[in-house]
């Protein structure tokens, strides 16, 4: 059966993120970035199925994983590359780094559970402005550890902001397991203020997508807060290098990665024409970001240019 237009889409958004991050590990070691980075190998699914559902004007919030919200979200591979080698073609200039991208309607904070009261406050103008934008926060099942996570819900329950709430269970808080940092339940969470959630354990892009889509719906029609629980996991290290899970746990949780699930929905022709040209943009991405001219620190001050 012939590749759908839809599916062929889904599966190379979630190839590039994929790509772009092994890359940055691969890299990492050799000194060609600055600072620290936190991958999204394993979670593309999450990025691509929700961010597929946004409207023009939609704020996203994201945390120090950021780099699959951004590459969703639409921004420039070639600028992320740039960022993350502190660069002057690089999303912000150089100056941010790999947690606090700042790009049109998207923002990053690495700050942990930080990216909630600004999601909230958001939201609250999106709310005044009326206009039927909405804001889509991720966060990270550590970030339940945070009591401004609480204050935030709080507030957003309480005067019905348009936000959806985007939890990303990857079973670990750093290097610990869920086990050892959590009690209760991760609804209770939520439900504590009212606010209604889904939760899926799943890696499939197309359910992902659905369920993005409800949550998305419900607050732009004006009905509150919304929240998704999502059961994930990460491939790669908590940042660029400390792992400390049994090998035999990260290897039962590859066999449910979102990639291959969605890659056999192409014919297998299709398949690999995604993948070598994926292979070909990241490539000339971390080419050209290598390329550029580094970042002065004598115009920090100045108001960013070039990308847009």
């Amino acid at each position: 059966m012939p590749t759908s237009a839809a599916d062929f889409e889904l599966y190379r958004q979630m190839q590039r993120i994929r790509r772009f991050e092994e890359t940055v590990l691969e890299a990492f070691p050799r000194g060609e970035f600055y600072g620290t980075t936190h991958t999204y190998v394993g979670q593309e699914a999450n990025a691509v199925g929700v961010l597929s559902g946004i409207a023009d004007g939609d704020v996203v919030v994201s945390n120090h994983r950021c780099h699959g919200h951004f590459l969703a979200y639409g921004g420039s591979m070639d600028a992320l590359a740039a960022e993350l080698m502190g660069r002057q073609t690089g999303v912000c200039g150089g100056r941010s780094g790999s947690q606090h991208i700042q790009w049109k309607d998207f923002y990053a904070n690495g700050i942990l559970g930080g990216t909630l009261p600004l999601a909230v406050g958001m939201a609250l103008s999106e709310k005044r402005a009326g206009l039927g934008r909405v804001v889509i926060a991720f966060l990270g099942d550590g970030t339940l550890g945070e009591g401004i996570t609480y204050e935030s819900l709080n507030m957003a329950a309480l005067w019905g902001l348009p936000v959806a709430f985007i939890l990303e269970d990857n079973r670990y808080a750093q290097t610990t397991p869920l086990r050892l940092n959590l009690a209760g339940e991760m609804a209770g969470r939520f439900t504590a203020f009212g606010i209604p959630l889904v939760e899926a354990d799943t890696t499939d892009v197309l359910e992902i997508q659905a369920i993005g889509e409800k949550a998305i719906s419900h607050v732009r029609s004006g009905a509150g807060p919304f929240a998704t629980i999502l059961h994930t996991y990460r491939f790669a290290p908590h940042s660029k290098g400390d792992d400390t899970r049994d090998p035999a746990e990260v290897a039962h949780y590859r066999e449910r990665d979102p990639l291959p699930l969605q890659g056999r929905r192409l014919d297998e022709a299709t398949r690999r024409d995604v993948e070598k040209i994926v292979e070909t943009e990241v490539e000339e991405a971390f080419r050209r970001a290598a390329g550029a001219p580094p970042a002065d620190p004598s115009r920090l001050t100045e108001p960013l240019s070039g990308y847009a």
